[in-house]
């Protein structure tokens, strides 16, 4: 099986860790709950804080990162489980894009620790809150805040079987329109960023009527420029426009692009 150190006889090493991120995206993997037994056989789970007190170091043959890097400590970390890793699979929008907490990327980083902390000298943190990609290289990414159970199915499932993985790329709008979800954009005028977000929340928030928040980051080629022109057309303002766009994924290039012209 492609992705493995051990013959085919024994089950994959798999590990589970965190940086700076709220946890969500583990607790996805925990809600697989009649899954799980299944998942059990197929790996050997030897690192998951969230689940087990079993504790490992490596080596992994797959290994899954959750939460952006944050801290000088957490830039040391990653490196060394790189090395522990045979495939190393970010997930969520924390590992892929540096998460919610990257709108400290677009400020005064020490601004924030004095506003905050009694005592900012204390506080060892980075600049900047940063994807995993950008530390080390990743193999394959789970999008999402929180990532979608089944999409992490289908991975350990292409995994166990030595399969490339059926990840869906396409926008939020497309699955809207399978579900007869009226168009938020049309029907209201109110903001939506269906059209330029990977699909994997199963369109949750336009099924609800209410626009899209982008938690899954942006599709490829997405025309964020185009979209933000399109929110101006309906009456907001600069500010309210990168307000749409500074949310769980305001690092990914697309997204972060418009943040920047609108300020």
């Amino acid at each position: 099986m492609p992705g493995t150190r051990h013959a085919s006889a024994h089950r994959p090493r798999v590990g589970v860790v965190k940086f700076a991120s709220c946890d969500g995206c583990q607790l996805t993997i925990l809600d697989l709950e009649d899954q799980l037994l299944a998942i059990t056989e197929k790996f050997d789970i030897v690192e998951f804080a969230e689940a087990t007190s079993n504790r490992s170091q490596g080596p992994f043959d797959v290994l899954f990162v959750e939460g952006s890097i944050s801290t000088p400590e957490q830039a040391h970390e990653i490196v060394q489980l790189r090395r522990q890793a045979t495939m190393l699979v970010t997930i969520g929008a924390c590992a892929t894009a540096g998460g919610i907490q990257a709108l400290r990327n677009l400020a005064d980083h020490d601004a924030f620790n004095r506003a905050v902390y009694p005592q900012p000298q204390l506080i060892k943190s980075l600049a900047t809150s940063t994807p995993v990609s950008e530390h080390v290289a990743v193999d394959a990414e789970l999008y999402g805040c929180p990532i979608s159970g089944s999409q992490m199915l289908e991975l350990l499932t292409a995994l166990s079987i030595g399969r490339r993985p059926q990840l869906p790329d396409e926008a939020v709008c497309a699955l809207c329109k399978r579900l007869g979800n009226p168009c938020i954009l049309v029907a209201t005028g109110e903001p939506c960023l269906g059209p330029v977000t990977r699909t994997g929340c199963g369109a949750l928030c336009p099924s609800f009527g209410r626009g899209c928040y982008g938690c899954f980051g942006p599709k490829e080629a997405a025309n964020s420029a185009s979209l933000a022109a399109w929110f101006g057309t309906l009456g907001q303002s600069d500010e309210q426009v990168a307000r749409e766009f500074a949310k769980f994924n305001v690092n990914a290039p697309a997204f972060r692009a418009v943040v920047e012209a609108k300020r």
